[in-house]
């Protein structure tokens, strides 16, 4: 594994690729699609499954591609980071989110510091997240376990087909979602609404783990 603040670098420049690729897609998409939201989603959706796996095959070698305070998490729970080593991802990625989201801004002469009003709550949006995140971590432990030179592929199509078949259209990150609440385009969420979203990923990411942990100890 690479030196730690090589792997903070990437987590950094990685969280920050994912985010303007799903926040920049969104207005593009919101821009283009003359008012169709399904062809709007459809074309925030595939930009970010498509960055998704160039960035796990491009940072993966590197910090192990986590761009997810959930996933690092996990991975401190089983001892493949320490918990110092957690904290630092965590800030990593919520800065490189940050920089993401302002550069996505830029790119389209919008504000820099922007607060999203748009309403994400409710029992439905909450158990989404909670399944969305449920079924990132069973992907990438599950590749992990035997194809572990398919989690890039596996992970963008994921989020791919998740973005389709949740209510909240699988944010499945802290740190994108506390980017999200910062950008008032078609990918945001009300400040208000991200912590309830976020206990809902955490949530999925701890059972997605429990679950996962006992099916590949019940196959060896």
């Amino acid at each position: 594994m690479a030196p730690l603040a090589r792997r903070l670098a990437a987590e950094t420049l990685g969280t920050a690729f994912l985010l303007a690729a799903v926040i920049g897609s969104g207005i593009m998409a919101q821009r283009l699609a003359g008012g169709n939201l399904a062809l709007a989603l459809l074309c925030n959706t595939l930009p970010t499954g498509a960055m998704l796996t160039v960035l796990i095959l491009i940072f993966g070698p590197l910090s192990g591609a986590h761009l997810n305070p959930a996933v690092s998490l996990v991975a401190a729970l089983r001892r493949a980071l320490s918990w110092r080593e957690m904290a630092l991802y965590v800030a990593a990625q919520i800065c490189g989110g940050l920089l993401g989201a302002w550069a996505a801004h830029a790119m389209f002469g919008l504000p820099l510091w922007q607060v999203s009003v748009t309403a994400r709550s409710g029992w439905g949006q909450w158990l989404a997240e909670v399944i969305a995140t449920f079924g990132l971590v069973m992907t990438i432990l599950g590749c992990n376990a035997v194809a572990r030179h398919a989690v890039a592929y596996a992970v963008g199509l994921y989020i791919t087909a998740a973005y389709w078949f949740t209510a909240s259209t699988s944010f499945a990150n802290p740190a994108v979602t506390i980017a999200r609440s910062l950008t008032a385009t078609f990918a945001g969420i009300a400040p208000g609404h991200a912590p309830a979203f976020i206990l809902a990923q955490l949530a999925g990411a701890l059972a997605g783990m429990a679950l996962m942990d006992w099916l590949l100890t019940a196959e060896e």
